[in-house]
């Protein structure tokens, strides 16, 4: 998605160089990518992002640096495989893939984009699909113009992942989640604790008691909550007001045996079956990263309402829906 590659799209504009994108406007068929999808590639070679599973990036590389070298930009038509003998297996992405090929927008559509994603705010992108390939911009989807000659993706606040606790764990968790497109905040009473320098990674590190951080929060279905303090005079707090709202996810760490005391302390609070503890999936997790990684495998499947067990024991399709997706309604 457009969002994958903006800062390299930024970091690149800085330096004073051109960048052309490549992006999934159309799809007939299988692919691994969803619609949007977007590759940038820059004046200097370099290049990010991908449409597919890697079977088409290197011939939109060389469509991309055409566009770059003066050729006009295009909406190009690629079947990953097309050139393969009768014989060849084709790829898992066989189907014909729709790729607009151009610049990167110019002038006010570049600062909006800039500024929505930086402020997190909600941002609709339109661009014409036949020359001259014109970008519009809107407050949501329903102010551009729509039908096949228009592409449009709207680009969302990510959702927000609540920490609680300031900790090692918690440092874990937000490493992983703020590429994963979440708006990692942690909350911790303790001033020792809540320092900037305990959790870089995380977009807000607050010196407070969760229960009134949420009083004031406007969490709603697509955002998690996880307490890792380990300290039930924190820990309880938190889950009780967690509860209370419409947060879509709300665990806890600890291991079965301290879970089962918690419960029995809250035995009474209205959604304790919402409770996910101890918090994670089953992946045997014993360093800190693979707790992590564990705990936020589970938020990501209940968020997409899977079980999480193992891709070679299910059927069905692999993603959850392409308008799922934390950044984009395509």
């Amino acid at each position: 998605m457009l969002a994958e590659v903006w800062p390299f799209v930024e970091q690149r504009h800085r330096a004073g160089q051109r960048v052309v994108l490549a992006r999934l406007v159309r799809r007939a068929g299988p692919g691994s990518r969803p619609l949007g999808a977007t590759m940038a590639a820059a004046s200097d070679g370099g290049w990010a992002g991908s449409v597919s599973g890697g079977c088409v990036e290197a011939i939109l590389l060389d469509e991309a640096r055409a566009v770059l070298d003066g050729a006009d930009p295009r909406l190009t038509a690629i079947s990953p495989g097309a050139d393969l003998m009768p014989w060849e297996p084709a790829p898992a992405c066989s189907g014909e893939l729709g790729v607009l090929i151009c610049p990167v927008p110019a002038g006010p559509v570049y600062v909006a984009i800039g500024a929505a994603l930086a402020t997190r705010r909600p941002l609709a992108l339109g661009i014409e699909l036949r020359p001259p390939f014109r970008w519009s911009t809107a407050a949501n989807r329903h102010g551009l113009p729509r039908g096949d000659e228009h592409f449009v993706e709207e680009l969302r606040p990510g959702p927000v992942l609540l920490v609680v606790g300031a900790t090692d764990l918690a440092a874990a968790l937000a490493v992983l989640a703020v590429p994963m497109g979440y708006r990692v905040v942690v909350v911790d009473p303790r001033p020792a604790y809540a320092r900037r320098e305990r959790v870089p990674a995380a977009d807000d590190v607050v010196c407070a008691w969760a229960d009134e951080w949420l009083a004031g929060a406007a969490l709603g279905p697509r955002d998690a909550v996880l307490v890792v303090t380990h300290d039930p005079r924190i820990d309880d707090r938190a889950i009780r007001a967690a509860l209370a709202g419409p947060a879509g996810y709300v665990g806890a760490l600890g291991s079965r045996d301290t879970h089962t005391r918690r419960l029995a302390r809250l035995a009474g609070v209205p959604g304790l079956d919402r409770l996910a503890g101890p918090a994670g999936l089953d992946l045997g997790a014993a360093s800190l990263a693979q707790t992590a990684l564990s705990m936020l495998a589970e938020v990501v499947a209940v968020a997409n309402r899977r079980a999480g067990g193992r891709l070679r024991d299910t059927r069905g399709r692999i993603r959850a829906a392409e308008t799922a997706s934390p950044g984009l309604v395509a």
